[in-house]
């Protein structure tokens, strides 16, 4: 099975790239080296550093936690939601089972979440549209309100 990423997305949709992943360590790298090539032309305010560390947890907790019967992948999407970048992470995991967790201090996991609500302005978990689970988090402001980039989600 290959790797996929969508270049191009349609003028249409408000989705600015979205990438498809197996289920193995080497997919956490990839989806940082993919988002950052891949969202660079769109030139967000935000920090593209803060979202790749947030993409990496979530892909990492994505894979450790995902289960499927049958070969499964890891997606990863990428929308501009009026002034705030959107990123999703789908897996065939339970939504259920998405919690934060609170690690002593000498835990060697179990921050992934910790990080991204602390760094992100908002994020959320869920059933997925294709099926399993969708943990998405959103950047504030990374573009101006008056920048007309074509359609945005609402």
């Amino acid at each position: 099975m290959a790797y996929t990423i969508d270049r191009f997305p349609s003028a249409d949709s408000p989705r600015l790239g979205a990438m498809t992943l197996h289920p193995v360590a080497e997919s956490v790298p990839r989806a940082r080296r993919w988002f950052r090539k891949f969202i660079a032309p769109y030139n967000p305010a935000c920090s593209i550093d803060d979202c790749v560390l947030m993409i990496s947890e979530l892909v990492t907790n994505a894979i450790l936690y995902g289960r499927a019967d049958e070969t499964w992948t890891v997606r990863v999407a990428w929308y501009r939601v009026e002034t705030s970048l959107r990123i999703e992470v789908h897996n065939p995991g339970f939504p259920a089972s998405v919690r934060m967790r609170q690690p002593e201090a000498n835990d060697a996991h179990g921050r992934g979440l910790l990080l991204v609500d602390s760094i992100a302005e908002s994020w959320h978990s869920g059933p997925s549209r294709f099926g399993g689970t969708v943990v998405s988090f959103d950047v504030a402001d990374a573009w101006p309100s008056d920048e007309g980039v074509g359609p945005v989600l609402s």
